[in-house]
């Protein structure tokens, strides 16, 4: 990569700089010039949570289509951003003596702006969304999700048992998503894993209670098991490796080729004809990597169109809810994003790497993005757990209970004990409008 010097702000003791990670679970935040900023542990969670294939160099802050920099003195914000969605540089910051010499390897825009950081992060993301997001969000109503109270093991009949649960204890959840596990393989999403049962009999059953059913998908998945992999290698964009997960390689589905581009469409389509009409869209990181697509077009514009993509076979008025997504880049485009890493139940990641799942990864970084909130889309904390397993739950229901943004439970109904029930009852309420 190539920087080009485009500011230079002179420092003091109190100078701080905000960093903006690339996708949802890239570390987001404010730092002391003295301090160090989370890194990846190793190259896969590079690929996998930070920007792939742009590691940062020691002693330089780098924030993917954000930087900003409130100097301490009373004086202005500089805030040095991309100049719109489709074109997301990498922008760094490097100390010289009482100077913050300022790069960045493609156009930026640079702002003065007065008052604090925290204004300023909110005028800016007022001024990208222009043009590219609705005038207002509408209150999205709280959902139940399988994903951390069965993870990769669950079955039509744990999203039946929790639906009865959920009528009986009166757990508000409009909404039930079938998350990750249903799946035969990553990338095979109409073929189901042996021992879930039937879709048809879980999408139907929500249905029939008169509550909306959503899925989780990796759309720009494939893995190296998957017959999609086996059968179609041609769909796959050459030279791009999206990292290791579920014990495999994990290629990119190359939605410039035509074929692959309608098996997308048709994957949608399909779901949206069980009556699916939420779709959890992970670790969409991979669709904007660099690579050789059959078509000669930049990675984001790539990722955009594949998301268009998604909404053409889903429909106009289904739920699109980002996750591991890039941020910028798909401003307009979904409905709901998560913007933070994944929780977990234990406080502290393993690795020391606070893009890897735990509560304090998700509590650093979703309050560091609560200024999206309902201006760029509906923020996504991650969810609600508060069984009593789970370390610190009652820090973890206050992080929820701070925000404006989803409201998702994730324990299996049955392990809430009294103290659960009604934290989850209570937080169980529809999204805010108001931007935070």
């Amino acid at each position: 990569m190539s920087f080009t010097d485009v500011g230079e702000i002179t420092v003091t003791l109190r100078t701080r700089v905000f960093e903006f990670g690339w996708q949802s679970w890239s570390p987001t935040g404010i730092y002391r010039l003295e301090e160090t900023p989370p890194r990846a542990a190793d190259d896969n969670i590079q690929t996998i949570c930070y920007r792939p294939q742009t590691p940062v160099p020691a002693g330089v802050f780098q924030g993917e289509g954000l930087l900003a920099v409130d100097p301490g003195d009373g004086g202005p914000v500089s805030v040095f951003s991309a100049p719109g969605p489709t074109l997301v540089p990498s922008i760094r910051a490097r100390r010289h003596g009482d100077r913050l010499r300022v790069s960045a390897d493609g156009p930026v825009r640079h702002t003065a702006s007065d008052g604090d950081l925290g204004a300023a992060l909110r005028h800016w993301a007022a001024t990208v969304a222009e043009g590219h997001t609705p005038a207002e969000f509408p209150a999205v109503p709280p959902m139940w999700c399988s994903w951390y109270g069965y993870w990769e093991k669950v079955t039509d009949t744990d999203i039946l048992d929790n639906l009865a649960l959920a009528e009986r204890h009166r757990i508000g959840a409009d909404m039930f998503l079938i998350d990750d596990g249903y799946e035969a393989e990553i990338g095979d999403w109409l073929e189901l894993r042996p021992g879930f049962g039937s879709l048809e009999r879980a999408v139907g059953a929500v249905r029939e209670a008169g509550r909306r059913a959503g899925i989780w998908v990796a759309p720009f998945l494939v893995g190296r098991r998957s017959r999609i992999h086996q059968t179609h290698p041609d769909w796959l964009v050459r030279d791009a490796h999206a990292g290791t997960m579920w014990d495999q390689d994990l290629a990119v589905l190359d939605v410039t080729h035509p074929h692959a581009a309608a098996h997308l469409v048709e994957v949608f389509r399909n779901l949206a004809a069980l009556g699916i009409d939420h779709f959890k869209l992970d670790y969409l990181y991979a669709g904007a990597m660099r690579g050789r697509r059959r078509e000669d077009v930049d990675p984001i514009a790539a990722y955009r169109r594949g998301l268009e993509l998604i909404r053409t076979g889903a429909g106009p008025d289904a739920t699109l809810h980002g996750c591991g997504a890039p941020m910028l880049p798909s401003i307009g485009l979904v409905d709901i994003m998560r913007v933070s890493p994944d929780t977990a139940p234990r406080v502290l990641p393993r690795a020391g790497d606070i893009s890897q799942p735990s509560q304090l990864g998700a509590r650093l970084t979703g309050a560091a993005r609560e200024f999206l909130h309902a201006r760029w889309w509906v923020n996504d904390p991650d969810c609600i757990m508060a069984r009593p397993e789970v370390e610190a739950r009652e820090e973890w229901a206050a992080h929820i209970e701070s925000g404006g943004g989803l409201r998702g439970s994730s324990d299996p109904i049955a392990a809430l004990d009294a103290w659960g029930l009604e934290t989850t009852r209570r937080l169980m309420v529809p999204t805010r409008t108001d931007p935070s």
